[in-house]
């Protein structure tokens, strides 16, 4: 028998599409796998079937592993669907059949001797970090007040490796559910956006925007400008370790960060 490649979107709807329609065919799974884009190279004996993301099979999906797998595991599979890694779609896949089909159930995640739920656990376990570290490092900065009414907005700027941003919003909506404010991922020109006192929403940049052009408020630019001020005030020159410094906080992290934008430039 054939082996039956699915090619879907990179995106958790298109992930979630591609195994709607691995189960409808009701072809069994040993011949079947999920891909996330096309191969550069085509594969000899080898069928290919496009997948177009749909909403509908997506919310299929999502609740029957919710219901059968619960909320950790349903966790954990979006975790590893917003991986930068490539394999990302196969290793999900197989995790869903070795709980729905073989019967690892609720405990998936538990049974890492199984190739595909170790990729998968490792994916989700890399996503969630780098989203929990961006809660730390993540730095706002208020813009520059348009309009009669004046409405402040905070904006942050990120460049993670994986798409955290839906992870990041919950978090900030919560503690920041009175401001208006937006964080910005510009690896994928990607905005979540929360209005004050409103439920926060995703949106694709618009073609040309560029965040350099931004004009911070006069009181934000003072209050940038006191904290690099602190922060090289209380740093003591004969002890800077910077090897130290980047195990605690990577420099793809204060490339975005207030206080070492100035060691960015130099």
């Amino acid at each position: 028998m054939n082996e039956k490649y699915l090619i879907c979107e990179d995106s958790l709807e298109g992930i979630f599409t591609g195994i709607y329609e691995a189960y409808a065919l009701r072809q069994g799974h040993e011949h079947i796998h999920l891909q996330i884009g096309e191969e550069e190279n085509l594969r000899l004996f080898a069928e290919y079937m496009y997948i177009v993301p749909d909403s509908v099979k997506t919310d299929k999906v999502a609740r029957t592993l919710k219901t059968r797998l619960g909320e950790d595991v349903y966790h954990s599979l979006c975790c590893a669907a917003a991986s930068c890694q490539p394999d990302k779609g196969e290793a999900i896949y197989r995790t869903v059949v070795d709980a729905l089909t073989a019967g690892s159930g609720r405990r998936v995640m538990e049974n890492l001797k199984n190739p595909h739920v170790a990729r998968c656990f490792e994916l989700a376990r890399f996503t969630a970090n780098e989203a929990h570290l961006e809660t730390e490092f993540l730095r706002f900065q208020e813009l520059a007040s348009s309009g009669e009414e004046g409405v402040s907005v905070l904006f942050a700027k990120i460049g993670p490796k994986n798409n955290v941003v839906p992870f990041l919003m919950p978090h900030f909506a919560d503690r920041l559910s009175i401001e208006n404010f937006m964080v910005y991922d510009e690896k994928r020109k990607l905005f979540g956006v929360h209005p004050a006192r409103e439920d926060w929403y995703l949106v694709t940049a618009a073609e040309g925007f560029s965040p350099e052009e931004a004009d911070w408020s006069a009181k934000e630019q003072k209050y940038q400008e006191l904290f690099r001020a602190f922060h090289r005030t209380i740093a003591i020159k004969s002890r800077e370790n910077r090897n130290l410094q980047r195990q605690m906080c990577a420099y793809r992290y204060q490339n975005y960060m207030v206080e070492f934008e100035q060691n960015a430039k130099n």
